[in-house]
């Protein structure tokens, strides 16, 4: 049952970063396009590009960076993908090392626990104010909504990493030179090349 909550709470996890990094991009392109060619003289063009109120991406923007840091760092945390330094660490023997590690993983998940919990309360607060965002207009609660939910994610996330840590003494390491799906091709390559035997000689 964990295994599987965990699949999917992966899935989810990579899919709002990817969703949210689309979204963002997509949107600063528009904005610069439509600030760009609203300059330009072109009749008709020109008064319909003018018309269109593009006040409201920046701030967007910006929120859904914030949404996609707080998520991203969670995804990091289960991938080891964050910059650490780990050369003392490195340096010491297996039993402090292992101790230093677990730790180290135990602050890292309290801290963002803290996090989460003075962001749930904070959120609270806003939901019973009728504070919204500038532009948008949205709910400000919702936009702040990102702290307690990445919060609380990222704490589970080093948890995660601990316990496996604790059972296998291994930490996720991500590969910058790795490239998913890569070796299957290459697998494929290398079949496809090798002699299937030599034909038989009919006479």
């Amino acid at each position: 049952m964990l295994r599987l909550f965990n699949l999917i709470l992966n899935r989810l996890e990579e899919i709002i970063v990817i969703v949210l990094m689309a979204v963002a991009t997509v949107i600063t392109f528009l904005a610069v396009c439509h600030r760009y060619m609203s300059g330009y003289e072109i009749p008709y063009l020109q008064d319909w590009l003018l018309s269109l109120n593009f006040a409201w991406a920046q701030e967007l923007c910006i929120y859904l960076f914030v949404w996609m840091a707080k998520f991203g760092a969670a995804y990091g945390v289960r991938t080891g993908i964050h910059v650490g330094i780990d050369v003392v660490i490195n340096r010491l023997k297996a039993r402090a090392r292992y101790c230093c590690i677990l730790f180290s993983m135990g602050a890292g998940a309290l801290f963002t626990g803290c996090i989460g919990f003075m962001g749930a309360k904070f959120v609270w607060g806003l939901s019973q104010t009728s504070s919204v965002s500038p532009d948008l207009e949205i709910p400000v609660w919702i936009v702040y909504l990102a702290i307690p939910l990445g919060s609380f994610l990222m704490c589970y996330r080093f948890l995660q990493v601990a316990w496996g840590f604790a059972r296998t003494g291994e930490l996720p390491h991500h590969d910058a030179s790795h490239v998913e799906g890569l070796e299957d091709e290459v697998n494929k390559d290398t079949a496809s090349d090798k002699p299937h035997g030599k034909e038989e000689n009919r006479s």
